[in-house]
């Protein structure tokens, strides 16, 4: 190669490379704040020299093929492991927040508030036994009571059908995921099998995996051809290089179960293999704690009911015949008698159907139940054993309130170390951006005073 033309040669490698390098500059730029994205640099490396009759001659700069991704597999893992956690006591946090909300004492209308009307209206009840006022107020304080039990049980049932639908449109969520997953995997194989580097894709894969992680526990390697294989529920594939293994969701007695579904389409139920990710926060809040919050609902508003029947249901002095105060077992269908409701008489306040309505035994023996210990084995009264209901409320939602805050701080901690590593700096890429465009300007300068020195050749030859 003479030496002039490998001049123009080598200034056109230096064209085209530093020109390169300024469009790697300039996405990393454009992509500062863009959420998954890894900075590129390209490599240089200087230009295999050419033997000619007199000698070696450089051939200048050359880029390499590969463009560097600065990308930290460590840090990422790292990264998917603490949003599984996250996503389960964000969704715990949101389920249980809902419920708190629903034993709000402060308003003066909670269920404290209803047992105490009721527990006072019996009292009253014993100052005046035949008081049409005070068998009116009874059977107002015993409606508002039940139609308060009724009214939780039927918001917590909301909630556990809200939760319900969030698990669905969950699972469609990762099944989307999946599906986008396994389209990045056959762009980055199609990329990098020519010897090239999917960057791009890689960092969208990469986001995609993070988000996922978000929704449920999920365990993911990339094999040798680039592929990201996705396991979930204890070793189930989610995603495997372009296939993909749907999620579909059941009714299981009023609650959503989760199925994979095999190749053959048969469905495996995984629910209870689901260990993290929204996906348990949502399950661990419907089957373990709101249905724990359910049970001792119930278990106080059956004990109301046994409690004040055994002492009501007796031959009552002015109908002589059976009349419990309560029909229901629970708290979903607790009410007052209709035939109380129809016929306040029938409220019994004497003990002894012989004696006169002036009695007020019954009704005595009834208001003292107030303060009866009736409640988690003869240990606690009703108002104490509901005091223990709202105040675990109010723990459970402190403790997930605490754990997503310590969640998120361990993400900003781990995103910080990836910035450092992935981040974009836009002082050192403006630095970049100076420096080849100087060395850009520097090689067009080397191919003008090439084609300076080409035309005096020409001169000199005419």
């Amino acid at each position: 190669m003479p030496n002039i033309t490998g001049l123009l040669y080598i200034g056109r490698n230096a064209l085209l490379t530093q020109q390169k390098a300024i469009d790697i500059t300039g996405n990393n730029i454009a992509n500062v704040n863009t959420p998954g994205y890894c900075r590129q640099r390209l490599n240089m490396a200087q230009g295999a020299p050419i033997r000619d009759q007199n000698g070696t001659m450089s051939t200048g700069v050359a880029a390499q093929q590969k463009i560097q991704r600065f990308h930290d597999t460590f840090i990422t893992a790292q990264l998917n492991g603490e949003n599984e956690s996250l996503g389960r006591w964000e969704a715990q946090k949101i389920a249980l927040e809902k419920i708190e909300v629903l034993f709000d004492e402060v308003s003066g209308y909670g269920l404290s508030e209803a047992m105490s009307d009721y527990w006072n209206a019996w009292h009253d009840l014993t100052n005046n036994p035949a008081g049409h006022v005070e068998r009116t107020s009874l059977l107002s304080a015993g409606q508002f009571l039940s139609t308060t039990f009724n009214q939780l049980s039927s918001n917590m049932d909301m909630v556990r059908d809200d939760i319900n639908t969030n698990i669905k449109n969950t699972v469609n969520d990762i099944n989307q995921m999946a599906t986008q997953i396994a389209e990045l995997n056959r762009k980055v194989s199609q990329v990098e099998v020519s010897g090239h580097n999917a960057n791009d894709y890689r960092d969208q894969r990469d986001q995609l995996v993070y988000d996922l992680a978000k929704l449920i526990d999920i365990d993911s390697f990339e094999d040798g051809d680039g592929n990201v294989t996705v396991m979930i529920g204890g070793g189930k594939p989610l995603v495997e290089s372009t296939f993909t293994w749907q999620l579909s969701t059941a009714d299981a007695g009023g609650a959503t179960h989760i199925n994979w579904n095999d190749s053959s389409g048969a469905a495996v139920d995984i629910t209870d293999r689901i260990a993290a990710g929204e996906l348990k926060g949502w399950i661990y809040a419907r089957d373990d704690v709101i249905s724990d919050y359910m049970s001792r609902l119930d278990t106080l508003a059956g004990t109301i009911i046994s409690e004040v029947n055994a002492l009501h249901d007796a031959d009552d002095a002015l109908a002589g015949i059976q009349n419990p105060f309560f029909n229901g077992t629970d708290a979903s269908n607790i009410s007052v008698n209709s035939a109380i409701e129809a016929d306040t008489g029938l409220i019994a306040a004497n003990a002894d159907p012989t004696v006169p309505i002036g009695d007020n035994a019954k009704a005595m023996a009834i208001a003292e139940l107030q303060n009866a210990m009736t409640m988690a084995g003869g240990t606690s009264t009703f108002d104490d054993f509901y005091i223990g209901l709202v105040g675990d409320i109010g723990n459970d939602v402190r403790r997930a309130d605490l754990n997503y805050d310590h969640q998120n701080n361990m993400i900003q901690h781990l995103r910080n170390y990836r910035e450092e590593v992935s981040g974009v700096s836009l002082d050192e890429e403006m630095v970049d951006l100076i420096k080849f465009q100087h060395a850009y300007n520097a090689a067009a300068r080397l191919i003008t005073t090439t084609d300076e020195m080409m035309e005096t050749i020409i001169a000199m030859a005419r």
